[in-house]
């Protein structure tokens, strides 16, 4: 039950973009269509779901303090935290390049219309900031961390393709010159995290 409240909650309360900011570079840039974001959405999703379970077994059995007393009762005062920063980057851009190499291989228009931002997937801090906020959270199992994951990249999901579906109807619209692109892009982003607000208020 606490993992579907944590994926629940990860998705509308804890939404990365909206609540948080994080991941606001690829975002705004690839939110041009509906299909390329979508593309961009499912690749989070995926390397979410690898990278935050993967960092949480590296920090609880290895990393934390005293994470290693498993091996052995002499090593239960081995502290590795300082290398959590590296270690959570290094498995991030691990995945990151077998999902790039995927797209590219059974996705060819869609690694094209992704440019450079499928590879930014690496250095994207929503996916950093996943496996962050569950080193800070402590979260029980691999299970609560797997579903914080899930939402979290659901969450990311919804925000692009719902923005990229806005976007796509307002090129229609009279938009004063000096808002059109990122300023009233800006302007609907700022709404739409106004109206994800709305969540923040729910007792789970």
């Amino acid at each position: 039950m606490e993992a579907v409240n944590i994926f629940i909650k990860s998705i509308f309360v804890d939404n990365m973009i909206f609540a948080y900011f994080l991941g606001m570079c690829s975002y705004l840039a690839v939110s041009k269509t509906v299909k390329t974001s979508a593309g961009l959405g499912v690749a989070v999703i995926f390397v979410l779901i690898i990278t935050v379970p993967v960092n949480y077994l590296l920090n609880r059995y290895f990393l934390s303090p005293g994470a290693m007393s498993w091996i052995s009762p002499a090593m239960a005062n081995v502290d590795l935290d300082f290398l959590s920063f590296i270690i959570f980057i290094a498995v991030i851009a691990s995945i990151t390049q077998l999902v790039e190499m995927f797209v590219e291989k059974f996705s060819p228009a869609l690694y094209s219309s992704l440019g450079i931002f499928l590879p930014l997937i690496a250095v994207n801090c929503a996916i950093m900031g996943g496996s962050l906020f569950m080193q800070e959270r402590d979260y029980a199992n691999i299970g609560e961390a797997t579903a914080f994951a899930f939402g979290s990249g659901i969450g990311w999901f919804i925000a692009i393709v719902g923005i990229a579906a806005i976007r796509e109807k307002i090129r229609y619209s009279n938009i004063p010159k000096y808002l059109q692109g990122l300023g009233i892009t800006f302007i609907i982003a700022g709404l739409m995290g106004i109206a994800f607000m709305c969540f923040m208020g729910i007792k789970l």
